[in-house]
């Protein structure tokens, strides 16, 4: 064999190996794709849920002053003077979040076979304000004596406080929720289950209180003898989180 010869060999044999190489390179390339999308599909995904139950110790109450009469000038004085009264005592009482929900003057009108006829107006002012639950009741009396002549309704809502903890555990409540059924699917399948890939905090959030409504006695000028009794409840915090198990 000659020098040149023995060259040419050499260069086919590492041309070989280097094509070899590079084949696996390439194989590894496209295979560690398709591995880790197999991964990322081997994965379940469970959403659990999570309800406490909080007790309600404020009531938000909406009340306000009506007048009627024939001239505007003199309905909104009148308005404007009773609303005066309710919120002075409103303010000596130190209610929380008192606050102007809505001011009104609207013409009253009579219809005669199909004529209109101007007959007066109609003014009113309202307020919310939230008191303990307790308190309400003496407090929506007081303003009745005090010039209020429309109760629209209560609501009662737990503390700020009382609905952080409820969602932390709400929170929890969800998360051993969604343990649970992912422990169940796995082992009825025979499966083993790895690591949580992902998770998502859908909310801890709390319906809005549901309102209470005053009967019609309530909305009179009267105030009854014995105090208004107000009571509360409880208050539902929901939670929802999803989670991505491998296996």
């Amino acid at each position: 064999m000659n020098a040149h010869a023995a060259v040419t060999r050499t260069q086919y044999w590492n041309r070989l190996k280097t094509l070899a190489i590079s084949t696996g390179v390439m194989s590894l390339m496209v295979a560690n794709p398709v591995m880790a999308q197999e991964k990322m599909m081997r994965t379940l995904t469970v959403t659990g849920r999570g309800t406490e139950m909080v007790a309600t110790t404020l009531a938000t109450v909406r009340l306000g002053v009506e007048a009627q009469g024939k001239a505007a000038n003199e309905v909104q004085q009148e308005v404007a003077r009773r609303s005066n009264s309710v919120v002075n005592l409103l303010k000596s009482r130190n209610v929380e979040k008192l606050e102007t929900t809505g001011i009104n003057l609207n013409p009253n009108y009579r219809y005669d076979n199909g004529v209109q006829t101007l007959t007066g107006y109609t003014g009113s002012n309202m307020v919310s304000f939230r008191v303990p639950t307790e308190k309400a009741g003496g407090i929506m009396d007081e303003a009745v004596k005090a010039g209020a002549s429309r109760i629209d309704g209560v609501s009662f809502v737990a503390s700020d406080a009382a609905i952080a903890t409820a969602q932390k555990a709400a929170l929890r409540e969800a998360t051993q929720d969604a343990q649970a059924q992912a422990e169940a699917v796995f082992s009825s399948l025979g499966l083993t289950r790895r690591e949580v890939g992902n998770i998502q905090i859908n909310g801890a959030f709390t319906p809005p209180p549901r309102p209470f409504m005053m009967d019609s006695l309530a909305q009179k000028a009267g105030a009854a003898p014995a105090p208004t009794p107000v009571v509360g409840g409880e208050q539902q915090v929901e939670a929802s989180v999803t989670l991505q198990i491998s296996y």
